[in-house]
């Protein structure tokens, strides 16, 4: 492990992270530590090399994890590139790991050919159970990934670069301290790749609000949930894990709890572009932030079994037609707790 103690990567240096801007207008308005971290914990991909990182690792084993659903159309060409660039063409990747969620296209079979190694989050570990969701696959990856280091990407990806990669895992292997590491970027909401916006409806409606009414001190971290970030093992595996999409949300939240703030760092990872949900998913998504947001304010335990209706309207005005969808509220414990045959064998939070 190699400790500086100062920063390989230069500090982002756009207007919002300026030490000017963060000494005057809105951002003084931050909490008092937010303002303070987000200069010394917020980085750049393009401003480190692959060979530097690559360097660093050691002796470090690092595992790239994707989860996915229904992803056939993307997943592929996401991972070719991690293979080419970063395990034939350098040895900074060891492990290149797909967890297919009940997907019923051709996630699995495209990311074989590509290169992965895939595994169904149902067949692992079966006797603990399954329920669908982004952050069961998640917390089933711990059981057949190998990694010191473990980088988190999505599936769905439309301009991925294997810099991102390299991005995510240089702060942990260049700073001790650190133990997770958020990516952030500009977020193109068009499919042709033309036109950029900040997006990103769940996290500035749900997300960001939550965490500057309850956690003012991680207002700096700009995409509390971009799903490529990364962690040590040993973190992750001391962490609950919700089964849906307040996984990021969680995982944020809890390494502040337990570490503290300088324990986080964020990664600027450019522009990504990714397929779009529609407001009835963002709200079931957001439903389930909220309720990640809620257990750890709170100790709220809400029911596993919830929904969220939306209405449509006919040409006429009238609300004729309701769709209905799951909200997944259920939570695995730390994989660290499961450290016996026995323990594992039973059914556990949330499990079906």
């Amino acid at each position: 492990m190699i400790v500086l103690d100062v920063p390989v990567m230069s500090v982002v240096d756009r207007p919002l992270h300026s030490p000017q801007c963060l000494t005057s207008g809105v951002a003084t308005r931050m909490h008092e530590r937010a303002t303070q971290w987000l200069p010394r914990r917020t980085f750049r991909c393009v401003d480190v090399s692959l060979e530097d990182v690559v360097h660093a690792k050691s002796a470090t084993r690092i595992s790239v994890v994707l989860p996915a659903h229904n992803e056939a159309s993307t997943i592929g060409a996401v991972i070719a590139q991690i293979r080419e660039d970063l395990m034939v063409g350098s040895t900074l990747v060891d492990e290149l790991i797909v967890i297919d969620s009940d997907s019923v296209d051709e996630t699995a079979g495209v990311a074989r050919a590509a290169g992965a190694t895939v595994f169904s989050a149902a067949d692992i570990e079966p006797a603990l159970g399954w329920r669908p969701g982004k952050g069961e696959a998640m917390w089933k990856s711990l059981f057949v990934t190998t990694g010191d280091v473990i980088v988190f990407v999505d599936a769905d990806l439309m301009n991925f670069s294997s810099a991102y990669v390299v991005g995510l895992v240089a702060p942990l292997l260049f700073h001790e301290e650190i133990s997770l590491v958020k990516g952030f970027y500009d977020r193109d909401l068009s499919l042709d790749g033309a036109g950029k916006s900040q997006g990103g409806r769940v996290t500035e409606l749900t997300a960001r609000p939550l965490i500057s009414l309850w956690w003012p001190e991680l207002a700096g971290v700009i995409q509390p949930l971009a799903g490529e970030w990364s962690a040590r093992r040993a973190l992750l595996e001391a962490l609950h894990f919700p089964s849906g999409y307040g996984i990021e949300f969680a995982s944020l939240i809890d390494t502040y709890e337990m570490l503290g703030l300088n324990a986080i760092a964020q990664v600027d990872l450019g522009v990504r572009s990714h397929i779009h949900q529609d407001l009835a998913s963002l709200g079931a998504m957001a439903a389930e932030v909220v309720a990640a947001a809620a257990s750890r304010r709170f100790n709220d335990t809400s029911p596993l079994d919830a929904s969220i209706s939306h209405v449509g309207r006919s040409s006429g005005g009238i609300a004729d037609e309701w769709t209905t969808r799951p909200i997944n509220l259920a939570e695995r414990p730390p994989r660290a707790s499961l450290n016996s045959d026995r323990e594992r064998t039973h059914i556990i939070e949330g499990a079906e």
